[in-house]
């Protein structure tokens, strides 16, 4: 019995043993190197432990498939979610961003044309104010001198005092006026022809067709704006105003802006919008507004 009793305190005294060595093995390489023994049987378990996680992070680098990511496209949906959240203010300035810093992004058009509605709701509007003023008519006015010393013109003064023809004007009279001082950008690679405040976006407007050749980059100004009806150039002051064709010549070169689908588009050079645009354009600009001509290369 004594025997027996020997050898089972024995083999629980190995057993232990055997544990304890383990545990400490263990923490030994996993946790913290304890020296001694320990180090003779594996010098740095810290740096083999890093060795084989390094290796095995670059192979997961290696097989990793990297996606494509468009910044533009990300925040498209980002002023998606934000207007369809009624955040309006934020998400056009998201948009915003996508047309200042994303210009070459597939994004970007959508983005122009979101955005351009929403700046024409408000410039339009004669209940938005911000940038209009009020005008009371005094003695000796004329439409004439009052849109030139605003720097606007006579159709934004029937648009936004909601006249379908220039009435008499009478001493006392309450006008709403808004300067027209929006440079215009012309480019040919991308086919469009945008306003700005100056390095503000305000709306976009495709190119249809392009006759006798694109026109050289550089800067120039609006000389004329023309409206004419069966052939005859009409004044605003004129019964059937509203009734007629739009243009806009540029000075120097005397490149005209026209309706596309009229009979001139065969015979005449120029850059040709959808008559709507055109339209849009006319009431938005006066003679003498900057434009630029970009490089027609992409």
């Amino acid at each position: 019995m004594k025997i027996w009793l020997i050898i089972k305190i024995v083999a629980g005294i190995v057993v232990a043993g055997i544990a304890t060595f383990s545990g400490m093995m263990a923490y030994h390489v996993a946790v913290k190197p304890l020296g001694g023994v320990f180090a003779k049987i594996i010098p740095d378990a810290g740096a083999v432990l890093r060795e084989t996680k390094e290796e095995d992070f670059s192979k997961m680098l290696e097989l990793a498939e990297i996606p494509d990511f468009e910044p533009g496209d990300r925040a498209f949906q980002k002023a998606h979610e934000l207007i369809a959240l009624g955040k309006i203010r934020e998400g056009r300035e998201k948009l915003m961003a996508i047309i200042n810093v994303f210009s070459s992004s597939p994004a970007t058009p959508q983005a122009r044309r979101i955005v351009s509605m929403m700046n024409l709701d408000e410039v339009l509007s004669s209940d938005f104010r911000t940038g209009k003023s009020s005008y009371k008519v005094k003695s000796g006015d004329s439409y004439f001198a009052i849109a030139d010393r605003n720097e606007t013109s006579l159709d934004m003064i029937m648009h936004l005092n909601n006249m379908m023809e220039l009435k008499n004007l009478k001493v006392g009279d309450q006008l709403s006026l808004m300067p027209l001082n929006y440079r215009m950008v012309i480019e040919p690679s991308r086919n469009s022809v945008s306003l700005w405040e100056d390095a503000k976006f305000i709306c976009d407007y495709p190119i249809l067709s392009i006759q006798g050749g694109s026109p050289g980059p550089g800067k120039t100004v609006i000389a004329t704006r023309r409206a004419d009806l069966a052939g005859k150039v009409i004044q605003p002051t004129a019964t059937g105003y509203r009734s007629t064709s739009k243009s806009i010549t540029l000075k120097n070169p005397a490149l005209q802006i026209l309706p596309h689908g009229k009979d001139h588009e065969a015979s005449k050079r120029g850059i040709f919008l959808k008559e709507t645009d055109l339209e849009e354009l006319f009431l938005l600009t006066r003679t003498g507004n900057a434009v630029e001509i970009r490089s027609a290369k992409k």
